[in-house]
Order: structure tokens, then sequence, then C-alpha cells
């Protein structure tokens, strides 16, 4: 029985995957955000019989001391501690810095120290920027379009020198974008869904244009897995994808088709980002997960969204639907 460390468990990808990880057997130690409410964010929703064989331990990724106590022991680490909104890294990018590139640093310098068989660095498609070419591969050159993506091209390519000049044995997974239960309404599916349950017929969002390619959260989760029990894609970095678009108004009127057909979509232009820094197009290649790994989407979009619609159903007084989330 593997022992698993998941770092930003407590999050929207991290706590279905420690869900997972404990179904499919495996000894699973959760690395949860430090606060004084005693709060282990999503992990708090999961079902009893998943979180009592689960070992949850405190910490904050930027402590070096920390996070090596929790990789003591582990045979396998999943990273995925990091900060994400891009709005965010626009006025705090030393934030983003400081928990994405040196947070990374302190997993791979531990998983150096304490020889750990396998980890598992989280980026995504945000790096490669607006696309050069479709499907993109994992050859698509980097575009630091936001401070965020310019702090994981940098934690990427840590991860990547530290594979070349100690032999750690890293994967870099890539996901496109993520959506499902549990997610921030930072996100545009979700704040797309919040604003229509809650009642609004004015949906506030930035550009409609850019395309993006959709990955259900538990299609993702069992991407990390399928990367992690596969000996071919150590040193290799690897996109998950449906390699399938859509703008973010065909999204949206989708769902107000779904949830209320009366509600009409306007611009807000808090929502909108930089000129130069909108990802215009994001459509990711497969080939490679499927080649190295087992892996094969087994949702479609369209049920993808109506789990996700159903958990926004009840769980909508958890989100503030009136405020821009960034």
């Amino acid at each position: 029985m593997k022992k698993i460390l998941v770092t930003g468990a407590d999050g929207f990808i991290g706590s279905h995957l420690t869900e997972a990880l404990v179904k499919k057997g495996y000894k699973v130690k959760a690395f949860a955000y430090y606060n004084s409410f005693n709060s282990w964010g999503w992990l708090d929703t999961l079902p009893k019989e998943i979180i009592k064989d689960v070992e949850v331990f405190t910490g904050d990724i930027r402590d070096p001391n920390g996070v090596k106590e929790a990789m003591k022991g582990m045979d396998e680490v999943y990273h995925l501690a990091a900060l994400i909104a891009i709005p965010f890294s626009y006025h705090s990018p030393d934030t983003y810095v400081d928990t994405n590139i040196k947070g990374t640093l302190n997993v791979l310098q531990a998983g150096r120290e304490l020889e750990t068989s396998r980890l598992l660095i989280t980026s995504t498609s945000e790096v490669y920027g607006t696309a050069q070419y479709v499907p993109i591969d994992e050859n698509h050159p980097y575009q630091g379009q936001s401070p965020y993506s310019a702090t994981k091209i940098g934690a990427d390519r840590l991860a990547e020198s530290f594979y070349r000049s100690f032999d750690l044995p890293i994967s870099i997974v890539r996901p496109f974008n993520t959506y499902g239960p549990r997610q921030s309404a930072r996100a545009v599916i979700p704040t797309i869904i919040t604003q229509l349950l809650a009642g609004r017929e004015e949906i506030q969002l930035g550009s409609l244009t850019p395309t993006r390619d959709f990955n259900f959260v538990k299609d993702t989760v069992n991407g990390f897995i399928e990367i992690a029990e596969s000996d071919k894609t150590i040193g290799e970095e690897i996109n998950i994808a449906t390699q399938d678009e859509i703008s973010i108004g065909q999204l949206a009127e989708e769902l107000i088709r779904q949830i209320n057909p009366k509600a009409q979509i306007t611009c807000d232009e808090q929502r909108l980002r930089p000129e130069n820094s909108e990802v215009n197009r994001l459509l990711g290649s497969n080939e490679k997960i499927m080649r190295l790994t087992n892996w094969k989407p087994d949702y479609s979009f369209e049920q993808g969204l109506a789990e996700t619609i159903e958990f926004f159903r009840n769980h909508l007084d958890q989100y503030k639907s009136d405020i821009y989330n960034i």
C-alpha cells in the first residue's frame, strides 16, 4: 500500500484527488493550509468513511521545514498547492513567486533529500499562453502572459532541472481548464452558474471570445493517477486535455439555456484581462497522455456540466454570487 502525500489537498482538485486515492486503497496524507479556524477546506465536506482514512497535516507550502516533515515516509507526492487566480496575480505577484516557485522548490528539495520515489508537479495550460498552433502539444512554446503563468513556468522549469541534475523522478502534469463540484467562483463556469442560480438575469462576464478546453475534475484526477502509475511518464511533461474547445460566450449561452433562458450576458469591465494578457485560445493535445498511460476522458461535457450544476444548486449558500471573486 503506497503512502501518498497530496499538497493542496484542501482545494478543489486536491480534495477530489484525495478522495479518489483513498477509494483506490492508498494511504493518503493531506497537506492543508494552516489556519487558526481549524478548517481543512473542501476536505471538511468529504464523506466520513473517506476522511477517517486520511491523515491531515496542516502547514504552509512556503515553509521548507514543514514541507519536509510532511513528506517524510511518503512514497509519492502529488504537489498541487498553489495560488491560481490570474486577476489576483496582477496586484500581488510576490505571493505567487513565494507560493508557486518557492513552494515547488521546497517540495523538490525535500524529495531529493528524502529520496522520494515519485513526485508529480502540477502545471497549467496557462504556461502556453494563446495558442500558436492547435492542438497544443507539450512542445508548444511557453508564454508568460500573466504573473501567475510566469510563476508556473518557473516552477515547471525548476522541476525539469531537478530531474536532469539529480535524477529526481518527477512528472509535470499539465491539466487544461478543470471544472466541477467544489470549484471556486473565481473560475468562469462557477461564476456563470452561481449568478444564474441566484436568479440574476444580467450575467456579468469578461471577454466572450476566448476558447477553452474543459476537463471535468474526475477526469483530471484520473489523469494524475494514471501518470503516477506509469513508469513511462518519469521526466515527462504531460497535458490532460479533451482536445475539444468551446468559447466563453457559447458556454454561457448553454448554461443560460439550461438554467434560466431569460438571462442576458453583460460585459463587466473589471473582469476583462489586459489585452496582451488575455489567453485567446486553449485547445490541448491529449496524444501523449493516451500514448504513455491508460487515461481517456470518461465524462462528456454535458455529463460534467450536469453534475456541476447539481452541486452548485445544493451549495449555493457557500458562494457570494453578487461579488466579483478574483
